[in-house]
């Protein structure tokens, strides 16, 4: 080939920029312009090496960094990371738009995230998304023109006690109205800043048991569950741990004493202690108000965790929804620190060293999965991994791990602390000790109640006061729908073997916009590894869409259901199995309402209309 040809594959390599245009002789042909696009993308690469990560584990903090520092990911940043980490800038750029939080473009000196989750739509959520729109000029998902306001939507941030609310900033703001997001705004174009002008986040914590039955929303004593350890054995930690029958409190009720001691029996090391405090499912906040209030009660548990299984090392996985928490957690690590309830020989107790550390996740809900969660913090996509290997045996970096929930270690301190025989005086024989249940939606006092188990649905809508209850969420929407009817279900692992999230519809709420919502959150948050998931929720949206148009049919109906049974049984993680749970439970639960939905017109030619749907906005706006 002549000097100053191309190859014809080298073409678009050319027309994009990958490679330099050439002069006569096949050198770089030099302009004035060129150089000086060239020298300062140099000059912002080498201000990218600064804090590079030094192993992929490391990754997540450097992409948050540079997005603080620059407002989004730039691509110098991602180029200097795959250099550092000598991988391929593809790879980066997947992990960084994996997540809902990082982003590849600027999103706004004031980065508005208006919480769009099922209570929030009851709350007047579209109500605040045009007050947002007006008073910043700026469009749902868009950055307005000045580049100072970016407003956008995003599922549950952990606030359904205190809707309608949004994150600026990731400072929280609750309570909203159209006047207060006015006078918000107004605050922030005058240069306010918003961690000076954000609410504070009440606990709401609203019914504990008697003083002898209650667990965890207690008096809290620093070291009180530590100093046991210092006359107990590993082994009798364990012991104890099992013979409350404490079990996982993030959703799947695995025996926590048999998931420490199978880590423990593990011969791999290290081994590691970690807590999953991404609780993403919508309506649920109950972590949150543990690590708000009882952030050292938290670290206790971690910290039995690690002498009960042999491990020196803990991590915190915070939501990001829960940034504006980060300093005050790492400022109780830091006293557990200087207080030597972390760090070596703890308590004085020789050869015992643990530490913890907080690792910050971006948003993902489907992190809140163990395995997610594990790939997160190790810097890839926060995708679910084969279930080949418990984390026990092969979790983060293949070496066993123990995975439990904010929830799961506080209540592992309080038996250490208390003793098994406390935490078994509440509950019932086969259900033993309390659950926490984060209460939100239509009652007039929503928030935090710790229940014995044993408790029945019905006592908790007459202590939460609600208003004409007529369809209850409990777990979230990947839990159970129940009606009215089953209001003397009782929570227990005999029955409704549930807990965290619930919420409350009143019989004024159109069952379909609840689902529909559901829905939507779902086909966001899959990571759409696996076809029966991303195709399932983009199948079931157009399917839900027909119903909202009235135009469903009954073979619609009976579409949804088989869909709903391929997700349960082929999609490759929770969040997919579970997608369509509560749409095929409301089906059954909800016969009459869905019959009236259905499109008694077999042609499908005329077009449903509902008065109420018609009405809808001059309600919102006269209400």
């Amino acid at each position: 080939m002549y000097p100053g040809m191309l190859q014809a594959q080298d073409l678009n390599r050319v027309l994009s920029g990958v490679l330099p245009r050439v002069g006569s002789r096949g050198r770089p042909r030099k302009s004035m312009n060129g150089e000086i696009a060239l020298n300062k993308r140099k000059a912002a690469k080498s201000a990218a090496r600064r804090d590079l990560p030094a192993n992929r584990v490391q990754l997540l903090d450097f992409l948050w960094k540079a997005q603080n520092e620059h407002g989004y990911v730039r691509p110098e940043d991602i180029e200097a990371a795959a250099e550092a980490l000598d991988t391929s800038t593809i790879d980066i750029h997947g992990v960084v738009t994996f997540y809902h939080f990082l982003s590849l473009r600027p999103r706004g000196k004031y980065t508005i995230y208006l919480n769009n989750s099922p209570v929030a739509e009851c709350k007047g959520y579209r109500r605040m998304k045009k007050a947002f729109e007006a008073a910043t000029g700026t469009a749902i998902n868009g950055v307005d023109p000045s580049g100072q306001f970016g407003l956008f939507e995003t599922a549950c941030i952990g606030l359904s006690d205190h809707e309608p609310s949004a994150l600026i900033n990731f400072h929280p703001f609750t309570n909203l109205n159209s006047l207060k997001v006015k006078q918000i705004v107004a605050k922030l174009k005058q240069g306010a800043n918003p961690a000076d002008i954000c609410d504070e986040v009440k606990d709401h914590i609203r019914f504990t048991p008697d003083e002898q039955r209650t667990v965890l929303l207690r008096d809290y004593q620093p070291s009180a569950a530590l100093a046991k350890l210092k006359d107990t054995t590993p082994e009798a930690v364990l012991a104890e741990i099992k013979k409350s029958g404490l079990r996982g409190m993030g959703g799947a009720f695995f025996p926590t004493g048999v998931k420490w001691e199978s880590c423990r029996k593990d011969p791999e090391s290290p081994k590691y202690i970690f807590c999953n405090a991404d609780e993403g499912e919508p309506g649920t906040f109950k972590d949150r108000v543990l690590l708000n209030s009882l952030p050292g009660l938290v670290l206790e548990g971690m910290v039995v965790a690690g002498y009960a299984v042999g491990s020196e090392e803990g991590v915190i996985y915070l939501r990001a929804e829960y940034k504006w928490m980060q300093e005050k957690l790492q400022h109780v690590i830091d006293h557990f620190r200087k207080m030597n309830l972390l760090g070596r020989n703890i308590m004085g107790i020789e050869g015992f060293n643990f530490e913890i550390r907080i690792q910050l996740g971006a948003g993902a809900y489907v992190c809140g999965e163990e395995t997610a969660m594990l790939n997160s913090i190790e810097g890839k996509r926060g995708e679910p991994r084969n279930k080949r290997f418990f984390p026990t045996e092969r979790g983060y970096m293949q070496k066993p791990t123990v995975i439990n929930n904010v929830e799961t270690f506080c209540c592992a301190a309080r038996i250490v602390e208390l003793g098994a025989d406390h935490y078994l005086q509440a509950g019932t024989p086969k259900s033993p000790g309390t659950k926490l249940l984060s209460v939100s939606g239509d009652c007039r006092l929503p928030g935090i109640y710790e229940i014995p188990m044993g408790t029945t649905v019905r006592e908790v809508l007459d202590m939460c006061e609600a208003d004409r209850p007529h369809f209850i969420q409990v777990s979230g929407p990947s839990g159970e729908c129940l009606s009215i009817d089953e209001a003397d279900r009782v929570f227990s692992m005999d029955d409704l073997n549930r807990g965290g999230s619930f919420m409350v519809f009143s019989r004024s709420r159109d069952i379909l916009d609840i689902l529909r919502n559901y829905n939507r959150f779902f086909k966001s948050e899959s990571c759409g590894l696996c076809t029966p998931c991303r195709a399932g929720n983009f199948i079931i949206e157009k399917k839900l869409d027909l119903f909202a148009a009235r135009l469903a049919q009954q073979s619609d109906v009976e579409d949804l259901k088989s869909w709903g049974e391929i997700m349960a049984l082929t999609c490759r993680c929770g969040l997919g199995k579970t997608a369509a749970g509560s749409l095929l439970m409301a089906q059954d639960k909800f016969p009459d309402y869905f019959d009236t939905i259905v499109d008694k017109n077999p042609d499908g030619l005329n077009k449903g209309f509902s008065l109420k749907d018609a009405v809808r906005e001059y309600d919102e706006f006269s209400n």
